[in-house]
């Protein structure tokens, strides 16, 4: 999964896309007609036999291309089209094997929407980036196909309410779903905000080390004016200056050793007055 993708609200996944809307078949096509013929050649062969077998995997060679333009029209939106692809096939697969060639429906009308109903599943079940209740998702699915519905009647956005109560449902569990709402996909910290200057992940906060310098600085500076002046220089050299402790025991007249040891006591001296403890003199 690209880690760049937009963030796509998962309605516009679970419900057919505007650019899915189905057109009428057009039924003199070449692939509407070799479709036709093997379902006609369905009808003349017997369940289970060879034949019936092959003009089963003749029907799903016919309609490759509709799959994969089924599948095409949910790109960009979390994952790769390879994927949606193989689950179209599925879909289409799955449709050919099912389809009543005998009952005299049209093989387009029962498979389109197998396929899109695969592609569906494989997005609530694999495509979720944080994972809600499967109720939510069924329900968010719900949600989606009656917005259009109840903002055509109401003539206006319908409120979580207006959608409680039009779909028999708890409120608090519509409020839910709508907040999983942009779970699906991670919104990419590289897309530009605002006037477009900035990326989101440089206005997302941080750890400031000035800060961290700062508490530390007012939690410390009570108790480091409790030290002697040497060993407040001590320090100093140490800690900000980044002196050796050879170099200190120069600065100040002591051997390395002593200077070890002065260390080790001031540092205990300080733990003890941060923790409200004392130590041996």
């Amino acid at each position: 999964m690209e880690g760049t993708d937009p963030v796509v609200p998962v309605s516009l996944v679970l419900d057919s896309p505007p650019s899915a809307t189905p057109r009428t078949p057009v039924t003199d096509s070449p692939r509407a007609r070799r479709t036709q013929g093997i379902v006609s050649g369905l009808q003349e062969t017997l369940a289970g036999t060879p034949d019936r077998h092959a003009l089963t995997h003749d029907l799903i060679e016919a309609n490759l291309g509709v799959a994969r333009s089924i599948a095409s029209r949910y790109r960009n939106r979390g994952i790769d089209l390879d994927d949606l692809e193989q689950v179209a096939l599925l879909g289409l697969t799955k449709a050919a094997q099912r389809f009543d060639a005998d009952a005299g429906h049209d093989f387009m009308s029962y498979a389109v929407p197998t396929v899109r109903g695969e592609i569906r599943r494989h997005f609530r079940d694999a495509g979720w980036m944080i994972r809600p209740p499967r109720r939510i998702q069924d329900l968010q699915a719900r949600i989606s196909a009656a917005q259009g519905e109840l903002e055509s009647a109401l003539g206006r956005s319908p409120r979580s309410s207006d959608l409680a109560a039009h779909l028999g449902e708890n409120l608090d569990d519509v409020v839910e779903a709508l907040g999983a709402d942009g779970c699906f996909t991670p919104t990419s910290l590289d897309l530009t905000v605002a006037d477009g200057s900035s990326t989101l992940g440089e206005l997302i906060g941080r750890d400031d080390a000035d800060l961290a310098r700062t508490e530390a600085r007012i939690v410390l500076e009570p108790v480091v004016a409790q030290l002697s002046e040497r060993d407040r220089r001590i320090l100093h050299l140490r800690f900000f200056d980044g002196r050796t402790q050879q170099e200190i025991a120069e600065a100040v007249g002591l051997t390395q050793a002593q200077v070890s040891r002065v260390i080790a006591r001031i540092l205990a001296d300080l733990r003890a007055d941060l923790l409200g403890t004392s130590t041996a003199a």
